[in-house]
């Protein structure tokens, strides 16, 4: 059935998209179409104008998403974080001055945990908590540090989380003897 309409959708998909490849893809996303909707053929009364309608809305989808994206002009410079070319490895220097800012019930258990490396059993044990406590407190710490990152800094993350640039806001004093 696809077959016999195929050449004149292919025109009329070539009509209405100038490059060649993506009137190819778009020809085979309406032969994927009409395969998952295969089902409805006996209920369609004129079967070419069912298949110019898929093709249609397979055009105007292509454009649609086309619409969205958005290409840069030539002479941007796509990085340029101000902390350096590894955002990470910057502000991990300045760690150190923000677990200052923590109270010390915090700070000193995030700091044995998450910078020496000490086990959670071992850090109750020296400082004369429960592991519960302990796990309470390290977490604890970890939220107040990143509250303190976010308010002493403006972090920019890609769509998986992960660190793409950071600036130290001006009115930080704590970090400013991490800037460069």
């Amino acid at each position: 059935m696809f077959l016999t309409y195929q050449e004149a959708l292919q025109g009329f998909i070539r009509k209405r998209v100038s490059n060649q490849a993506d009137a190819e893809d778009l020809s085979q996303q309406v032969l994927l179409k009409v395969h998952r909707h295969c089902e409805t053929l006996p209920q369609v009364r004129n079967v070419r104008a069912w298949l110019y309608e898929i093709t249609r809305h397979v055009v105007h989808d292509f454009y649609r998403a086309r619409q969205r994206e958005t290409s840069l002009p030539e002479e941007i410079e796509l990085v340029a974080p101000s902390l350096g070319e590894d955002p990470i490895h910057e502000l991990a220097h300045c760690v150190g001055p923000l677990l200052n800012l923590l109270p010390e019930a915090y700070a000193e258990p995030l700091r044995l945990s998450d910078l020496e490396g000490i086990p959670q059993q071992e850090i109750a044990k020296r400082l004369g908590l429960s592991l519960s406590g302990a796990k309470s407190r390290i977490q604890r710490g970890r939220e107040k540090l990143k509250a303190a990152f976010l308010e002493c800094c403006h972090l920019e993350l890609d769509r998986q989380g992960r660190l793409i640039s950071a600036e130290i806001r001006s009115g930080c004093q704590a970090l400013q003897q991490c800037q460069r």
